[in-house]
């Protein structure tokens, strides 16, 4: 049985890698649920994240310049992607979507290997992010909790995003009746662009953000890519709410259980995801009949 310090520090690991998760399946939920695309490139795109902030830290020796500077490529490997190959699949079958985000997924990670090798590399800590934080009731890892913070005002904006400006407006009509977008006029094809590619800067930051925690390599994205489908069936398709919930959900799961045995950790998650299936087919915020 472990203690209640241990409890309690796999919480606040809970909440750090479901702050994450949310952040990562944000960005796969609004891609889903907007455009119809099953993007199975998310993980690799965390990855290259990661790989971004490694090497522009070493660069720039700011670690938010680096954000800021590895978001913009994020965003500009977004558009790119969408450009030249995601909206070619737009009106294909879902196998089809699969099979070419899948193989993009590939040629983006053995790239990373190709250049980085196959050795993990480290991503040293912010200077505002060395050291241990005092809770009053156990010691905890300042960059973790400023991880936490940092998520959580990136899923804001998402939010304010999404739910205050005109894009997210369309965003959310197209999500409900993309058709009826189209009727209106609107530039569905921009919207799509502009929508992926955020999607991207979403999970290249997620991948950003966590590189400082772990160490960076070329096959680090695909546990990510894994849980966040599970997120996004837990919260529910196209649901952004969903999605951020779901995180949180998923990210406690596999912390709490890995107090008692990390074997188990993925193992709960998926009977919770079964559990949820079986209760509520469409998710905890999802709508019935979205697929």
């Amino acid at each position: 049985m472990p203690s209640w310090a241990t409890l309690m520090s796999q919480a606040f690991n809970g909440l750090a890698l479901g702050t994450l998760l949310a952040l990562v399946s944000s960005g796969l939920t609004i891609i889903l649920g907007t455009l119809g695309v099953l993007n199975f490139a998310h993980g690799a795109l965390f990855t290259v994240g990661a790989y971004a902030i490694f090497v522009i830290f070493q660069y720039t020796s700011s670690f938010l310049l680096a954000l800021l500077i590895g978001s913009l490529f994020m965003l500009a490997l977004g558009l790119l992607l969408e450009r030249i190959i995601v909206r070619l699949f737009y009106d294909r079958p879902h196998e089809d979507q699969i099979l070419v985000t899948y193989g993009v997924g590939i040629v983006l990670v053995e790239a990373l290997r190709t250049g980085f090798g196959s050795h993990a590399q480290r991503v040293r800590l912010p200077s505002w992010g060395t050291g241990v934080s005092e809770l009053g009731f156990m010691m905890y890892p300042t960059y973790r909790l400023q991880l936490i913070g940092m998520v959580a005002a990136l899923l804001v904006t998402l939010y304010l995003v999404l739910y205050r400006t005109s894009l997210g407006l369309i965003v959310r009509a197209g999500i409900d009746n993309p058709g009826m977008v189209g009727i209106l006029g609107i530039d569905v094809r921009r919207t799509f662009m502009i929508v992926f590619a955020v999607g991207c800067v979403a999970v290249g930051l997620a991948g950003m953000l966590y590189a400082p925690v772990v160490a960076v390599s070329p096959d680090m994205g695909a546990s990510f890519m894994a849980q966040s489908f599970v997120v996004i069936v837990l919260g529910g398709l196209g649901s952004f709410p969903g999605a951020v919930i779901g995180g949180l959900i998923a990210g406690e799961i596999i912390a709490i259980t890995s107090a008692f045995n990390s074997a188990y950790s993925e193992v709960m998650l998926y009977g919770v995801m079964a559990l949820i299936l079986v209760l509520r087919p469409q998710g905890l915020f999802g709508s019935e009949g979205r697929v």
